[in-house]
């Protein structure tokens, strides 16, 4: 019913910057918040930065001022900014968005993922 797909990994040396794509599509009535997660090889996921649907944002504190969140309402798609990459950034990246459909169902959709690789 809802699709995300993200773009824009890849690899970077330490220092270089990445933008991430996210759209959502499909039987969308709204979405809620939308978010980045990543998971590293042999770690859980974990949050690395969310926007709701008015703009408040929130971040993990190991990439406060260097990712950057941001969302397009109109086009359901959300954005990261990545500045500053370090090796301890590679993971795959993960979308979320928490999608009211159509049909009035509340679902918790999730991406492919996408993979970003800093290399040292």
């Amino acid at each position: 019913q809802v699709q995300l797909v993200e773009s824009g990994g890849g690899l970077v040396q330490t220092g270089g910057s990445l933008r991430l794509s996210c759209a959502a599509s499909g039987s969308i009535f709204s979405i809620t918040a939308m978010g980045w997660y990543r998971q590293a090889p042999g770690k859980q996921r974990e949050l690395v930065a969310t926007i709701t649907s008015g703009g408040s944002t929130n971040y993990a504190d190991s990439v406060k001022g260097r990712f950057t969140i941001s969302r397009d309402n109109a086009k359901n798609t959300v954005y990261l900014q990545m500045y500053g990459l370090k090796p301890e950034d590679t993971a795959v990246y993960y979308c979320n968005a928490g999608v009211l459909t159509k049909t009035f169902r509340r679902i918790d959709s999730w991406g492919q993922g996408t993979q970003v690789t800093v290399s040292s």
